[in-house]
């Protein structure tokens, strides 16, 4: 494995393919083969990118879908509605049409809501009356717990909602230029960070690795900030309340646009956003490739990428393409002829050396770790998310089920 091709991806350049969806906006699934779009129709519908055709269709909301969430296999979508709904589906179900796995009824319209990390049985929603709650369906931990925060600068409500990529914190935004942090698991406050001069928070976008986020404002600049480490909470922990200072600042100082949204490549070397002139209206990165899919205000979705010249070298073992013209330089020992006993004996013992094939080194193991989990596997927070786990197994692949064979 190379770690050069997993951490260093560049920026996609390129419009690959545009797919007539009819959608609101579009998610990659974890594996980045599939795209889930929301339609404003009140439907979804799972988009395979190989083969470029429709093989779920969800329907399953009266309005408007508002947001949609993979889990970490991609078996569960979720899809939010204005309709009061929070409605979870399991792809591994070929019925058709498809059925709804569980629906979760509010007394509000939702704004969002996503799965957490770890575990598709935690859910956090966000609904328009600024309130945001965490609902449990694991028998153990059946709940459903509103996350408060009594300062005076939330009166309003929370405006946005994230899991970190851990799942052991929640973000929630503010209209008053906060960020408000709770413990997952005990559902407390641990933090409130301040943001001068922002304005209300409209989004906010996680480093995969947890180290940085990114929060999009009503001043119409993003914003990127180092985040703090967090203690394990306490009866007797105070709340860290400290204002953040962004480590860049990105907007148009000339025409002064608005952002649509915001995405981190996987290796968190990029960062895009969408907004100003363009006819767009959201975009997502791909979870491992220099991919982005961006959806128009005419419902078409875009898959960018990232064209790599023909290396013609490739074709010929042991040379290399030059860009220029240089003298070479032969070996000393380049044109020797090698005795062919000689040779037959240096194979011969090149293969009976074994090899390891089941060790990942220690610096790529290290790198992937922290790339996926990014925390320790002892954590308390992340024993209480692996508690009663769910059906979303790593070795469960989806199943086509094309469009046209849908019947009404």
């Amino acid at each position: 494995m190379n770690a050069a091709l997993i951490f260093n991806i560049g920026h996609p350049t390129t419009v690959q393919t545009s797919l007539v969806a009819l959608a609101s906006f579009a998610r990659f699934d974890p594996t980045g083969r599939y795209v889930a779009t929301g339609r404003i129709d009140g439907s979804a519908a799972i988009w395979d990118l190989e083969t470029r055709s429709a093989i779920r269709i969800l329907d399953g909301h009266v309005k408007a879908v508002s947001s949609l969430d993979w889990s970490r296999h991609s078996r569960f979508v979720l899809t939010t509605s204005k309709d009061w709904n929070v409605v979870v589906w399991d792809l591994a179900d070929t019925c058709i049409p498809a059925q709804r796995y569980c629906t979760i009824r509010f007394d509000a319209p939702v704004v969002s809501a996503s799965f957490h990390p770890r575990n598709s049985r935690i859910i956090l929603a966000l609904l328009a009356t600024g309130e945001a709650f965490v609902v449990d369906r694991r028998k153990a931990h059946f709940s459903r717990i509103e996350l408060i925060d009594e300062s005076e600068s939330v009166r309003s409500g929370f405006t946005i909602a994230r899991f970190e990529p851990s799942g052991k914190h929640i973000f929630l935004g503010t209209g008053s230029s906060q960020i408000s942090v709770f413990n997952t698991r005990t559902k407390t406050l641990v933090a409130r960070f301040k943001i001068t001069g922002a304005g209300a928070i409209k989004g906010i976008e996680f480093m995969k690795n947890g180290r940085s986020l990114v929060s999009n404002s009503a001043d119409r600049t993003l914003r990127q900030f180092a985040l703090p480490q967090f203690p394990a909470p306490a009866p007797d922990m105070q709340v860290i309340e400290q204002e953040l200072e962004p480590t860049y600042r990105f907007n148009d100082p000339i025409s002064k646009t608005a952002w649509h949204a915001m995405s981190f490549s996987p290796d968190g070397e990029w960062l895009a956003g969408d907004g100003g002139r363009e006819p767009l209206m959201h975009l997502h990165w791909h979870p491992s490739k220099s991919s982005i899919a961006s959806t128009t205000n005419q419902g078409n979705i875009l898959i960018w990428h990232r064209p790599h010249p023909e290396r013609w070298g490739a074709f010929a073992g042991g040379f290399e393409e030059l860009d220029e013209n240089v003298e070479y330089e032969e070996r000393e020992d380049e044109f020797d002829i090698e005795d062919e006993a000689d040779m037959i004996r240096r194979k011969m013992k090149e293969e009976e050396e074994e090899v390891d094939v089941d060790t990942v080194p220690a610096p790529l193991a290290k790198a992937r770790d922290a790339q996926i989990h990014g925390v320790v596997v002892d954590d308390e927070d992340l024993q209480w998310a692996d508690e009663e786990p769910d059906d979303d197994q790593e070795e469960w692949t989806l199943q086509p089920v094309m469009e046209d064979e849908w019947e009404p």
